[in-house]
Formats: C-alpha cells, structure tokens, sequence
C-alpha cells in the first residue's frame, strides 16, 4: 500500500474519507481518459498518481464548483 495512506493526513487535507476517495476515483478516470500527470509518473498505476497529485497539492477539492477538480494554474495560482 502507498505509504501516504497509512496516515490521515490526505483524509485531512480534502475534508474526510469519503472526500478523499471520490476526488481520488474522479482523477483516475481523468487520467485513464488520457488527462495528463501533474507529477512525474514513471510507472505508477492511476491510482498512485491521484494520490501523489494530492499529496503534493497538486490538485484538491474545488469547493466554489458544484463538482470539480481544483488545479494549480502556475505554481502558486488555482482554477
């Protein structure tokens, strides 16, 4: 299992479990769409990927939008 999940820190960072796993379920669908990575994939299923993005803060919960993915524009900018 990826290390990350072992604690409740993703859970925290997006509101709760069930949060987490529908942001999750929602960019690996993205990404098996052909969305690109935002980090550096090498051979890491979808899975591991969403997880990463989060962990890195590379995309979040958009809580201004009925349902979206909120993602950083430029570095320290978000849709």
């Amino acid at each position: 299992m990826i290390q990350e999940l072992k604690d409740d820190k993703l859970m925290r960072k997006v509101g709760g479990a069930f949060k987490l796993t529908a942001l999750v379920q929602r960019r690996i669908k993205e990404l098996v769409e052909g969305a690109r990575p935002l980090i550096e994939a090498g051979n890491l299923s979808p899975f591991e990927i969403a997880i990463k993005e989060i962990d890195e803060d590379k995309i979040g919960i958009d809580y201004e939008r009925t349902v979206g993915i909120k993602r950083p524009l430029s570095p320290d900018r978000y849709e």
